[in-house]
């Protein structure tokens, strides 16, 4: 049976009779053997594939559901799961060292003068460079300069690097 509507000059049919589960009493569903009504799976279907195709709209009680699933995921799965993806532990130097860039376009490595023990200038420049080298990978030193105190200690270098 078919019942045909109009509604702003736009004909509409809809079948009459049809089954319709979501409104059916449980007093005329089909019960199974032991006795209890048995669920339609096509509606359990049509709620999984909601949910999959993400097609509920904001504000529904089904969205709320999948939102809070997923922050539930994002928040709690470091606990069981280790993805190990901590950043890889650096040992600095003891002695500070201050990175600074210079006019050029380059960097001024300020190391702390109690980290080279060197009096020779060889010496003092392979020290220099074992700090270095750590942080900046494979450089070459284009120069180097004791800053000393008044009474001609050295407080610390200033080391120029090139790449």
């Amino acid at each position: 049976m078919r019942l045909a509507c109009e509604y702003d000059g736009v004909e509409f049919q809809d079948r009459v009779g049809y089954l319709d589960l979501e409104s059916t009493e449980a007093s005329t569903l089909d019960t199974d053997t032991s006795g209890a009504p048995s669920v339609p799976m096509t509606g359990i279907w049509r709620t999984i594939r909601g949910y999959i195709l993400w097609s509920y709209e904001r504000g529904t009680i089904q969205y709320d559901v999948m939102v809070t699933l997923i922050l539930l995921f994002v928040f709690l799965t470091p606990y069981w799961i280790n993805f190990k993806d901590k950043p890889i532990e650096r040992n600095p130097h003891p002695g500070g060292v201050v990175v600074i860039p210079d006019a050029v376009g380059g960097f001024i490595y300020q190391i702390d003068g109690a980290a080279v023990s060197g009096k020779d200038e060889a010496t003092v420049r392979e020290q220099l460079l074992n700090i270095i080298e750590p942080i900046s990978g494979g450089v070459t030193i284009v120069k180097y300069e004791a800053v000393r105190d008044r009474s001609g200690h050295v407080q610390n270098y200033k080391v120029w690097v090139q790449r």
